[in-house]
């Protein structure tokens, strides 16, 4: 039997769960990096009253999200996280696609994100799907932050 897709912006209650999910879905990059990823330690319940999160859920169970911050000008990308059990099942890319029309419907033609450079399955993935590499820069702890962006509907110029 196929299974039930429903995708639905967060509200406050949601926190716990957004919470859960991210750290479920960043554990796997704490021997990579040596460290918890900052948004395993983010503070969710601001973060759901000051950006905005698209829940995915397949049969009720909440297996992905992603956090947009509209800059204005452009969406950034704040957070992708997929839960481990569901991960290379083209769900990040789905949502990575919703914040590209997100983007569209803002009236925009650019978005934004910023990863880990040792996040390698990560920017893979951006790549493909259309990002180039901006610059990159050391924010201490050996961390390197790439920052990515896509132009949508045409070439970068």
């Amino acid at each position: 039997m196929p299974e039930t897709m429903e995708l639905r912006q967060a509200g406050p209650a949601d926190a716990a769960a957004i919470r859960r999910l991210t750290r479920e879905a960043y554990a796997k990059w704490v021997p990579v990096i040596g460290r918890e990823p900052r948004p395993m330690g983010a503070d969710y319940d601001a973060a759901v009253r000051d950006h905005r999160f698209d829940l995915l859920y397949l049969d009720g169970v909440l297996v992905a999200l992603i956090e947009t911050i509209d800059e204005g000008d452009q969406l950034l990308i704040e957070n992708v996280a997929v839960s481990p059990g569901f991960q290379g099942r083209g769900l990040g890319s789905k949502l990575m696609a919703h914040a590209d029309g997100l983007a569209r419907s803002l009236g925009y033609r650019r978005i934004r994100l910023y990863t880990n450079k040792r996040f390698t399955e990560n920017v893979t993935l951006y790549l493909r799907l259309g990002y180039a590499i901006d610059g990159e820069e050391d924010v201490g702890d050996g961390a390197i932050r790439l920052d990515m962006s896509k132009i949508l509907g045409g070439e970068r110029p």
